[in-house]
């Protein structure tokens, strides 16, 4: 029979150390119960047997907030394996193994160490085992069982919030939500009574109540009144342990506030008013204020006040000035004083929004009655109209009336008024006006083409009291007559050709006159008649205001007559009729056969863009002087004494850039470009040689501009067959050609430095095979190479 092993735990049940079990599972066989033990089986084999059964545990509990001075007991640990001789070792390990839970390795006590708090951890898993103290290998298997904290009633209830704010209407019923407030308790709600809170009221009574269970608030009292009180504060007290005796409690403070409704008329507080007004005052000005009380506030207070009855309904209203809510009498009517000084007004003021619940508290609206009395004042003089508008004829005789203004003093004493003109508005002093009886006449002639309205203002005031005045606008318009003659539209200046042929259209003339015509103008044109029968043009009314001027001969000559001057005769059809004399200037010119002009004599009309006869000889003379200077600079350039270009034989130059100046060989960059090889025509090819007369001058002969990528080699090569067969290229080869030898040159190194580094002497006898332009080089090298000989 196979035998297992298992870990027995004990628990104490002394006072000092008191703990809990929890059963695992049903009582499976009877067991001598000496004490309760906790087995804790490492093995889940199906096929185990065992002799004896026991109380199956797997959690222990344990109490919070431990206040002993001495570590807290939990339980024992205790293996069948364990004979007592001390060569077993419990060992603990999982949720605060070595800290918070210790265990005795040789009995397999187990004790809590510190004061443990169920609101931080409710639960710890910890593990179990034996070891053999020699071998150090386990006598039985991990096994694994939980501690869990038992709940005390160590936590007040804790609300939401520390004040709540909570507003309702006033004048709500009872039982009226006002706020819920929440309260919490952090002990367990599954054990006793320690989360169980209960909510009661400490202040606020008779006014609100709140529901025991779910903390909300109620009101108690009917109709409570905003007018009254305004705020309220309550204390609301939640109380764990179901609200009995030794429970811990937390309060918390409501302020909640009666909100407005209309539930209070307006009320005048008074029943009449009077008030005065001069007769004088302007309209919409303010003649007083009247204002209906509300004991509500904001919208529930605004107030509009209407005039329902009296006999100055039509003379005065009232508007509702929105920030004081009050009443504002105004005129709508000029007052008269002689006409009526009192009147009496109904004034009712009404809520502008109101509540159909409290309408049984009464009609929300007042009345009150006003009382103006007009005032007597000295008005100035009133004229007839507010302005005036008149008409006057420009041809008007000087002193002439053209109309008149009346004034009145409204007062009863009827005071004597005098006129005069504001010379502000007539500086030019055109008019006048009678100070007795207003009539305006003129002082100055009037043109309508000059000034066609006059804005004039008149004054009027009392003769006893001149500082009583009044002002009307007076509107006089100038009427046309016909006192201005027709005349050119434009200054007109035209020419005939030497050549021009009879009857032939040589301008076309129009007409404006200054004055208006309610017809429309009709200008009639004629030639004046001294010039009528001897003229040598012919003038044509075409009665569309416009004439034409034609030739009456065919031919002009300009050196008899350079200039005709024709006067036109330009009349109108209105009443008086007026006429002018306009003179027409005209110029005989040369013309080709088209009619164009070529010449005449006046030049601005026929030159006005052309240059002088001053300008062009001016310009002439500038050429000439030109030509002058270069011709001299290029004499003496010829003059100069000519340097030759080889001084004696032995001065021979390498690396030649030019005939005057030696070069720095190959290295020197600066010798050539060879950006001139491939743009030839940046060669000056117009330079001569200096060390020579040439015998003929040929005008130099521009070739083709190599491609950006031909090789230099094929360039030397291409320049090198122009200038053998160019009879205008001076004796001599281009130095920016042969500055640069390229690669493979079948000419090989032209320099004589590199000859000097050789062993052996140079045979310059091919020089001659390379064709009449190396003949100079040939003839100096071999020349050399005799004297080296001889």
């Amino acid at each position: 029979m196979r035998t297992y092993h298992c870990f027995w735990l004990l628990f104490w049940a002394g006072q000092p150390h008191q703990s809990f079990l929890t059963p695992l599972s049903k009582r499976t066989s009877s067991f001598p119960e000496k004490e309760n033990v906790l087995v804790l089986s490492g093995n889940s084999r199906q096929d185990v047997h065992r002799s004896k059964r026991s109380w199956m545990w797997n959690q222990f509990f344990l109490l919070e907030e431990y206040t002993g001075t001495d570590y807290q007991y939990v339980g024992k640990l205790h293996s069948d394996q364990d004979k007592g001789d001390g060569s077993l070792k419990y060992i603990l390990s999982g949720d605060g193994a070595g800290d918070l839970f210790i265990i005795n390795e040789n009995t397999g006590d187990i004790q809590a160490t510190k004061r443990l708090d169920r609101e931080e951890k409710p639960v710890y898993i910890l593990r179990a085992q034996a070891i053999n103290r020699r071998t150090g290998r386990p006598v039985e298997p991990e096994s694994e069982f939980i501690i869990k904290i038992h709940d005390i009633n160590d936590n007040e209830p804790m609300f939401t919030k520390d004040v709540y704010n909570a507003s309702i209407p006033e004048m709500s019923d009872v039982g009226t939500f006002v706020v819920q407030v929440t309260a919490t308790d952090a002990d367990d709600p599954t054990y006793g009574n320690s989360a169980k809170v209960v909510y009661s009221i400490l202040q606020g009574q008779p006014y609100f109540s709140v529901e025991s269970e779910t903390g909300i608030i109620k009101t108690a009292l009917l109709n409570m009144d905003r007018e009254n009180r305004e705020q309220y504060q309550v204390v609301i007290q939640a109380k764990d342990m179901g609200g009995q005796m030794g429970g811990l409690s937390g309060t918390t403070t409501v302020n909640i506030t009666l909100t407005d409704v209309n539930d209070n008329p307006p009320r005048f507080p008074q029943s009449t008013y009077q008030f005065r007004a001069p007769e004088s005052t302007p309209l919409d000005s303010p003649v007083g204020r009247i204002k209906a009380n509300d004991a509500d506030m904001d919208e529930n207070a605004e107030i509009e006040y209407s005039i329902t009855e009296g006999d100055g309904y039509d003379m005065f209203g009232i508007t509702t000035d929105k920030d004081t809510q009050e009443g504002i009498i105004t005129v709508k009517k000029a007052l008269d004083f002689e006409s009526k000084n009192l009147y009496i007004l109904k004034v009712e003021a009404t809520n502008t929004h109101v509540d159909p619940r409290f309408l049984y508290l009464g009609p929300f609206k007042d009345s009150a009655t006003v009382r103006i009395q007009v005032e007597d004042v000295d008005e100035p003089p009133m004229f007839s109209r507010p302005a005036y508008i008149m008409e006057v004829k420009e041809d008007v005789p000087l002193n002439s009336v053209i109309g008149t203004v009346t004034a009145q003093d409204p007062d009863a004493a009827k005071n004597p008024v005098k006129y005069s003109v504001d010379r502000h508005t007539d500086m030019d002093r055109v008019f006048n006006i009678n100070s007795g009886n207003g009539s305006i006449f003129t002082s100055k002639p009037l043109d309508r083409e000059t000034l066609l309205w006059h804005n004039i203002t008149v004054i009027a005031a009392e003769i006893n009291n001149p500082k009583q005045s009044s002002r009307v606008p007076v509107f006089i318009k100038v009427l046309d007559v016909n006192d201005n003659a027709p005349e050119f539209a434009m200054f007109y200046e035209t020419f005939v050709c030497e050549n021009a042929k009879a009857e032939q259209l040589i301008q076309t003339l129009s007409a404006v006159d200054k004055d208006d015509s309610y017809n429309g103008h009709q200008f009639s044109f004629s030639l004046a008649p001294e010039a009528a029968s001897s003229s040598n043009f012919t003038l044509q009314d075409n009665r569309d205001n416009t004439a034409g001027i034609f030739t009456r001969k065919t031919r002009y000559n300009r050196h008899e007559t350079s200039t005709y001057f024709l006067p036109v005769v330009i009349s109108d059809n209105d009443y008086p009729i007026q006429s002018s004399t306009e003179t027409v200037t005209i110029r005989v010119c040369a013309c080709d056969h088209r009619g164009k002009m070529l010449s005449c004599n006046a030049e601005a009309l026929i030159h006005p863009t052309g240059l002088s006869t001053g300008a062009l000889i001016a310009i002439l003379l500038c050429i000439i002087i030109l030509l002058v200077t270069v011709v001299l600079f290029a004499a003496l350039r010829r003059q100069r004494k000519k340097e030759p270009l080889i001084i004696s034989k032995e001065d021979i130059r390498d690396n030649i850039v030019s005939y005057n100046d030696e070069g720095g060989g190959e290295e020197d960059t600066q010798a050539f470009d060879i950006g001139t090889l491939r743009n030839p025509e940046a060669i000056d090819d117009n330079k001569l040689r200096r060390d020579i007369v040439p015998e003929t001058l040929f005008l130099p002969r521009r070739t083709a501009a190599a491609r950006d990528n031909t090789d230099v080699r094929d360039f030397i090569n291409q320049r090198l067959k122009e200038n053998d067969t160019d009879p205008t290229a001076p004796p001599y080869d281009s130095l920016a050609t042969y500055a640069y030898e390229g690669n493979g040159s079948v000419a090989e190194s032209l320099s004589s430095l590199e000859s000097v580094t050789t062993d052996g002497d140079q045979d310059y006898d091919y020089l001659s095979d390379w064709g009449p332009r190396f003949k100079k080089l040939a003839d100096m090298y071999g020349s050399m190479d005799s004297d080296k000989d001889s």
